[in-house]
């Protein structure tokens, strides 16, 4: 469903983003706790939602007001959004024990129903790319586009990015790849190490958000957004081994199961073995951009993979 109003523009003036008040949904996250403080020193009005409002830097967020709500309690959902103009909807609920699909989904339901009983005027939301239409679609990728799909059916305008992996210090895609390649001489990798991809750094990512604040307002839209290479998850581990001079050999072993790869994973990562599994899922779906036009319109120049993976192991190292 498309937005009541097709003739409303959001300015890019400075002092029309001081009377925008913007929600960051999922403050306690990787993109969320960065998002942030940039949209403060872009200008804009910001207020954060978290469920463990405690679990933030409040020092980095010493000007931002950070109101507890939970995604699945539709009362808190209510309170959080008032006064809010557009949303970002940076939430995905697949740590935890159950059917995180459905935890998913009764999430966006709540988002929409309480978004649309404050006035909410815009949600941007970041999901991922993948064909909807490919029957081998892993559970996790497919999720975050019902997630897209339930948004849409509200009256707020819905402004879906849809990305792959993102590389920056500290996500845990990047911190997957980094903790093997650092840990492991000799790799045995499954397939999936083969399949194509659109990594794109944190910082477009961010700048691509930002920016979907000053579109004019059109209606729904669906934007797929990248780095400047589509690569392998094995060249990504090849490229990061290279910047950091280590000897890495990989050996392509095709009958290891995702359920293998995500054992293999949790002895060596951060991540547990049962987000790894939905992760590596995800990696055997191919995740490039099929349409660039749309993200052409916006005013960002996106970083190739070498760049990006340069930049994250200066974070790294400064942390």
């Amino acid at each position: 469903m498309t937005s009541n109003t097709q003739t409303e523009h959001w300015s890019t003036d400075e002092n029309d983003r001081a009377t925008q008040t913007v929600m960051v949904t999922g403050a306690t996250g990787y993109v969320g706790n960065r998002l942030m403080p940039l949209l403060r020193r872009s200008g804009y009005t910001v207020k954060g939602l978290a469920r463990s409002p405690e679990k933030l830097n409040q020092t980095e967020l010493h000007e931002i007001e950070i109101r507890q709500g939970d995604v699945l309690d539709l009362a808190s959902l209510k309170q959080a959004l008032k006064g809010i103009d557009t949303a970002f909807y940076l939430v995905h609920l697949m740590g935890g024990d159950g059917d995180f699909m459905e935890r998913d989904r009764q999430a966006a339901r709540n988002f929409i129903v309480a978004a649309e009983h404050c006035g909410v005027k815009r949600i941007i939301y970041l999901g991922g790319l993948g064909d909807v239409n490919d029957p081998d679609l892993s559970p996790h990728l497919r999720s975050r586009h019902e997630v897209g799909e339930i948004l849409r059916q509200g009256s707020v305008e819905v402004i879906e990015f849809r990305a792959a992996v993102l590389v920056g210090a500290g996500s845990l895609s990047f911190e997957m790849i980094r903790n093997l390649t650092d840990r492991l001489p000799v790799m045995i990798c499954p397939r999936w190490l083969s399949t194509a991809t659109q990594p794109i750094s944190i910082d477009d990512t961010l700048s691509y958000l930002v920016a979907a604040l000053s579109l004019p307002t059109e209606g729904n839209r669906i934007i797929g957004i990248g780095g400047a290479d589509v690569v392998t998850y094995g060249d990504m581990i090849r490229e990061y081994a290279r910047q950091r001079g280590l000897k890495r050999t990989l050996i392509p072993v095709p009958l290891l199961s995702p359920w293998l790869s995500s054992l293999w994973l949790s002895l060596v990562t951060p991540a547990t073995a049962g987000v790894g599994r939905h992760l590596i899922e995800g990696l055997q779906n191919e995740t490039t951009v099929r349409d660039p036009e749309p993200a052409s319109r916006l005013p960002v120049k996106p970083i190739g993979m070498q760049e990006a993976i340069r930049i994250a192991i200066e974070e790294e190292s400064g942390l």
